[in-house]
Protein backbone atom coordinates (compact mmCIF):
# COMPACT_ATOMS: atom_id res chain seq x y z
CA UNK A 1 0.00 0.00 0.00
CA UNK A 2 1.44 3.38 -1.01
CA UNK A 3 1.66 6.32 1.37
CA UNK A 4 -1.02 8.02 -0.96
CA UNK A 5 -3.74 5.15 -0.29
CA UNK A 6 -2.95 4.32 3.47
CA UNK A 7 -5.16 5.64 5.62
CA UNK A 8 -2.82 7.63 7.56
CA UNK A 9 -2.36 10.27 4.58
CA UNK A 10 -6.19 11.10 4.29
CA UNK A 11 -6.80 15.03 4.72
CA UNK A 12 -9.86 13.85 7.23
CA UNK A 13 -9.65 15.88 10.18
CA UNK A 14 -8.28 14.50 13.31
CA UNK A 15 -11.47 13.29 15.42
CA UNK A 16 -9.18 14.36 18.27
CA UNK A 17 -10.73 18.07 17.46
CA UNK A 18 -7.74 19.74 16.85
CA UNK A 19 -7.34 21.90 13.61
CA UNK A 20 -5.18 19.67 11.45
CA UNK A 21 -5.44 16.64 8.95
CA UNK A 22 -5.66 13.13 10.83
CA UNK A 23 -2.06 12.45 9.06
CA UNK A 24 -0.81 15.41 10.62
CA UNK A 25 -2.26 15.19 14.07
CA UNK A 26 -2.94 11.81 15.82
CA UNK A 27 -2.23 9.53 12.66
CA UNK A 28 1.47 10.13 12.83
CA UNK A 29 1.51 8.48 16.39
CA UNK A 30 -0.78 5.80 15.67
CA UNK A 31 1.69 4.25 12.00
CA UNK A 32 4.84 5.02 10.71
CA UNK A 33 8.11 5.93 11.86
CA UNK A 34 6.82 7.97 14.81
CA UNK A 35 4.18 5.40 15.58
CA UNK A 36 3.68 5.23 19.43
CA UNK A 37 6.01 8.03 20.10
CA UNK A 38 3.77 11.12 21.23
CA UNK A 39 5.68 14.18 22.73
CA UNK A 40 3.64 14.80 25.77
CA UNK A 41 0.89 13.17 27.84
CA UNK A 42 -1.68 15.36 26.58
CA UNK A 43 -0.50 14.27 22.84
CA UNK A 44 -1.00 10.39 23.75
CA UNK A 45 -4.16 11.06 25.36
CA UNK A 46 -5.80 12.99 22.02
CA UNK A 47 -4.02 10.23 20.12
CA UNK A 48 -6.04 7.35 22.07
CA UNK A 49 -9.23 9.31 21.83
CA UNK A 50 -9.00 9.05 18.33
CA UNK A 51 -7.49 5.25 18.31
CA UNK A 52 -11.01 4.99 19.82
CA UNK A 53 -12.79 6.58 17.41
CA UNK A 54 -10.98 4.14 15.05
CA UNK A 55 -11.59 1.37 16.79
CA UNK A 56 -7.55 1.06 16.79
CA UNK A 57 -7.27 -1.57 20.05
CA UNK A 58 -3.49 -2.64 19.60
CA UNK A 59 -2.86 0.71 19.66
CA UNK A 60 -4.68 1.73 22.94
CA UNK A 61 -3.14 -1.63 24.38
CA UNK A 62 0.25 -0.46 23.07
CA UNK A 63 0.17 3.12 25.14
CA UNK A 64 -1.92 1.59 28.22
CA UNK A 65 1.21 1.00 30.66
CA UNK A 66 1.10 -2.73 31.28
CA UNK A 67 0.42 -2.47 35.41
CA UNK A 68 -2.68 -1.43 34.74
CA UNK A 69 -3.41 -2.74 30.98
CA UNK A 70 -6.33 -5.47 30.66
CA UNK A 71 -5.55 -8.77 29.23
CA UNK A 72 -7.88 -7.24 26.23
CA UNK A 73 -9.48 -4.72 25.24
CA UNK A 74 -13.27 -5.37 23.77
CA UNK A 75 -13.79 -3.96 20.20
CA UNK A 76 -16.07 -1.03 20.35
CA UNK A 77 -20.08 -1.77 20.38
CA UNK A 78 -21.63 -1.48 17.09
CA UNK A 79 -23.50 1.91 16.41
CA UNK A 80 -21.49 4.20 19.07
CA UNK A 81 -20.88 7.41 17.59
CA UNK A 82 -17.67 9.95 19.33
CA UNK A 83 -18.91 13.12 18.78
CA UNK A 84 -15.95 15.22 20.50
CA UNK A 85 -13.27 16.09 22.82
CA UNK A 86 -12.67 18.99 25.15
CA UNK A 87 -9.10 18.89 26.66
CA UNK A 88 -9.99 21.03 29.84
CA UNK A 89 -6.30 21.03 31.56
CA UNK A 90 -2.78 19.42 30.76
CA UNK A 91 -0.53 19.62 34.03
CA UNK A 92 3.39 18.16 33.71
CA UNK A 93 4.50 17.20 37.28
CA UNK A 94 7.61 16.03 36.66
CA UNK A 95 9.93 15.02 33.52
CA UNK A 96 8.25 11.69 33.94
CA UNK A 97 4.74 11.99 35.28
CA UNK A 98 1.44 14.08 34.18
CA UNK A 99 -1.91 14.16 34.23
CA UNK A 100 -5.00 15.17 31.59
CA UNK A 101 -8.36 16.31 32.25
CA UNK A 102 -10.84 15.73 29.87
CA UNK A 103 -14.07 14.90 28.50
CA UNK A 104 -14.96 13.08 25.55
CA UNK A 105 -18.86 12.79 24.59
CA UNK A 106 -20.30 9.97 22.24
CA UNK A 107 -24.03 8.60 21.25
CA UNK A 108 -24.89 4.66 21.66
CA UNK A 109 -28.87 3.76 20.39
CA UNK A 110 -29.79 7.66 20.83
CA UNK A 111 -28.33 7.96 24.17
CA UNK A 112 -26.06 10.34 25.26
CA UNK A 113 -22.61 9.83 27.23
CA UNK A 114 -20.21 11.88 28.88
CA UNK A 115 -17.01 10.85 30.12
CA UNK A 116 -15.07 13.13 32.15
CA UNK A 117 -12.05 11.50 33.70
CA UNK A 118 -8.37 13.45 34.95
CA UNK A 119 -5.65 10.63 33.37
CA UNK A 120 -2.52 10.02 34.82
CA UNK A 121 0.33 9.22 32.63
CA UNK A 122 4.18 7.81 33.27
CA UNK A 123 7.07 8.63 30.53
CA UNK A 124 9.19 5.36 30.37
CA UNK A 125 12.35 5.31 27.79
CA UNK A 126 11.26 7.73 26.24
CA UNK A 127 7.71 6.94 25.55
CA UNK A 128 3.92 8.38 27.76
CA UNK A 129 1.87 5.30 28.87
CA UNK A 130 -1.71 6.02 30.17
CA UNK A 131 -1.51 4.48 33.37
CA UNK A 132 -5.56 5.17 34.80
CA UNK A 133 -7.87 7.63 35.50
CA UNK A 134 -9.82 9.44 38.17
CA UNK A 135 -13.67 9.82 36.68
CA UNK A 136 -15.12 13.33 37.23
Amino acid sequence: MSAESSPSASPSPCPCGRPLAYAECCGRWHAGPLALQAPSAEDLMRSRYSAFTLDLLAYLSATWHPSTRPATLAPMPPGLRWLGLEVRRHAQQDATHATVEFVARSKLGGRAERLHETSRFVREQGRWFYVDGDLG
